[in-house]
């Protein structure tokens, strides 16, 4: 009589049956729509704003000039969020939250800020790969951890030391190798700037986000789905005032009709750009946003970590982005950064919760 096959056992095993076990469980405890909004929403992050980061940088290489027309772009449309915020209040039969002067001001300053940090990207986009650029973006993660324990309080742990020290190192590999991934148009000085831009852009990204959450911690006192819509929309709108402002007296738009002649591709080409770049960031944003509320800021920190390699591989792909073995170990040493940050902050989770 043969013997009975041996039952697979062990720690790693264990391991294994248990997060199966714990996947099920997790989703039979939600109905298949909230498994499906969260998938759509996940896969608008993946897809989104890589594409938007891309687009950004087609236009500057098809002639495209301007760094207000971009920074424009990103907040022009604020608009499919404001569609998305009106049906919330009849589904969940809910009023919008009422202004007063202080929440008022503190969406014009997000606004005007957010207005400051598209400008900065759009220079950062103007002069660096999209790859390039992608990486360095990785840095806000630094900032919203850094400004988040100054002006929420929120707790710096030993995790989130040790990414902010990986990343950094991550940066920095990148600003010694910068020679291997500079247009041939571009200037040893404008590519210097770009690179400062972006870390400036992703700082002010931080205390945008830190800005943020002090203001539902102050003014709002909760956190719902239509309320992080709401702000979504009122700090989008005054961003698009700003940069309109801006753009006017540039005189871009006047400069648009010249631009789309020259453009590489042809006028056609050159607003389906622009139409498919405004598209794309804010279905991005309105993905974040729904998997900040459906989820949690863990699993959005994993989707931005797994978001810089898919734009950098895009970018090498569809845009030809040089890709150093230095870029690439910066990039790992980015996803590795990331992935201490989400372990850690999980574990501090999990353990707060028991």
């Amino acid at each position: 009589m043969e013997e009975a096959l041996p039952r697979q056992s062990g720690p790693l095993w264990e391991q294994i049956s248990n997060f199966w076990t714990n996947a099920w469980e997790a989703y039979k405890s939600k109905p298949t729509s909230y498994w499906v909004l969260l998938t759509l929403s996940s896969a608008a992050m993946l897809v989104a704003f890589p594409a938007s980061s891309i687009l950004s940088r087609l236009y500057y290489n098809n002639g495209g000039k301007s760094k207000w027309i971009i920074s424009w772009v990103a907040v022009a449309g604020w608009p499919l969020t404001a569609l998305m915020l009106v049906p919330t209040y009849f589904y969940f039969k809910i009023l919008p939250t009422p202004l007063n002067f202080k929440l008022v001001i503190s969406y014009i300053v997000l606004g005007f800020l957010s207005a400051a940090d598209n400008l900065m990207y759009s220079y950062a986009y103007a002069y660096l790969p999209a790859s390039t650029a992608s990486l360095l973006a990785s840095s806000s993660l630094l900032f919203s951890a850094l400004f988040g324990f100054f002006l929420v309080n929120n707790k710096l742990n030993a995790a989130t030391i040790n990414a902010v020290v990986i990343i950094t190192a991550a940066m920095t590999i990148i600003a010694l190798d910068s020679d291997s991934d500079r247009y041939g148009n571009v200037s040893d000085r404008q590519y210097i700037m770009g690179f400062i831009w972006d870390i400036m852009g992703s700082a002010l990204h931080g205390l945008i986000f830190a800005l943020s959450e002090l203001v539902f911690v102050k003014l709002l006192g909760r956190i719902s789905f239509h309320v992080v819509l709401e702000q979504q929309v009122m700090v989008s709108f005054f961003a698009f005032v700003f940069t309109t402002i801006g753009v006017i007296m540039e005189k871009d738009f006047q400069g648009m009709a010249s631009e789309a002649r020259s453009f590489k591709g042809g006028r056609g080409s050159y607003y389906q750009v622009l139409i498919w770049g405004a598209i794309t960031f804010q279905l991005g944003v309105l993905g974040g946003t729904a998997v900040l509320y459906l989820s949690s800021t863990v699993l959005a920190g994993v989707l931005n970590a797994i978001r810089v390699p898919l734009t950098s591989i895009a970018a090498v792909i569809l845009l030809h982005d040089p890709m150093s073995s230095f870029k690439i170990l910066s990039l790992i040493i980015t996803f590795w950064g990331f992935g201490y940050y989400i372990y850690g902050n999980s574990t501090v989770s999990k353990d707060s919760l028991s």
